[in-house]
């Protein structure tokens, strides 16, 4: 029984490799996805730029009409997160689906499970990149310099990425054996957006713990806050190894586990 396990969890992670092989593949399948998306459409992938700047703009307005904000401060702090919040979200909403809407690739095609995870990893860095062009905008317009702070981001971003490819096999095995699953993630990330300090500050909660409980805060500061020239304390990026520590071996178990079925659940 103890080799079986093991030998699942080769086959797991050798799944991994091989997906990570084929990078060609998946990543021309996720320019594919974001192209056919917006086809015949005059201004193309940059709908979801806008439609974010839009959301953007409403939540500004209301943060300085409504919560008596600074426009100057609110601004480029409700654009930052907002933008790296939605980017943790899809990642997380699509992953329950991963399996699901390719089925037909699986069920047609012997290849390693871990593309479709790629893939959907690629495309929702690509919309990332996309929206955070808005951020661009708002830190010239307001010009806010953060220096060579901004590089940190890229730390923040990488462990988004690494934790939502991880999170696609757990979520997309329960999303594919319970259908329930997806609607469940989209309703709770609902929440999440609202009990996570994207348009207010981890200052304004009547307690710490508040926030401190809430893994999403840790990502967000960790790419927000050196995109607005502030550096994280320690203390995020702790916090974010041991979730991320967690996300890879609990995730690698799962989907050790499950792997062989996940077509007979499609």
């Amino acid at each position: 029984m103890k080799s079986f396990s093991l030998s699942r969890i080769r086959a797991a992670i050798c799944d991994l490799y091989q997906g990570l092989e084929k990078s060609e593949l998946w990543i021309t399948l996720g320019w594919h996805d974001i192209r056919q998306r917006y086809r015949r459409s005059i201004v193309g992938p940059f709908w979801i730029t806008i439609s974010m700047a839009m959301m953007i703009a409403g939540l500004g307005y209301m943060s300085s009409g409504i919560l008596n904000q600074r426009g100057d401060d609110a601004l480029p702090y409700i654009s930052a997160g907002i933008i790296v919040f939605f980017f943790i979200s899809a990642l997380m909403n699509e992953g329950c689906n991963v399996f699901i809407e390719t089925s037909r690739s699986i069920l047609q095609i012997k290849s390693p499970f871990s593309i479709y995870v790629y893939q959907v990893v690629w495309r929702n860095l690509l919309i990332f990149l996309h929206n955070i062009t808005i951020y661009g905008v708002i830190a010239i317009i307001y010009k806010i310099n953060p220096g060579y702070t901004v590089l940190l981001a890229i730390f923040g971003i990488l462990a988004i990425l690494i934790n939502g490819f991880f999170l696609g096999f757990l979520l997309g095995g329960l999303g594919a054996r319970f259908r329930d699953v997806p609607l469940i993630c989209i309703n709770l990330m609902q929440v999440a957006f609202f009990l996570s300090p994207v348009f207010w500050r981890a200052t304004q909660a009547q307690h710490p713990l508040f926030f401190q409980l809430n893994p999403f805060y840790y990502f967000l500061e960790s790419v927000r806050m050196p995109l607005m020239g502030q550096t994280p304390p320690w203390s995020i990026w702790f916090v974010i190894a041991i979730i991320t520590c967690a996300n890879a071996v609990v995730s690698t178990l799962f989907f050790a586990r499950v792997r062989a079925r996940i077509p007979y659940w499609l």
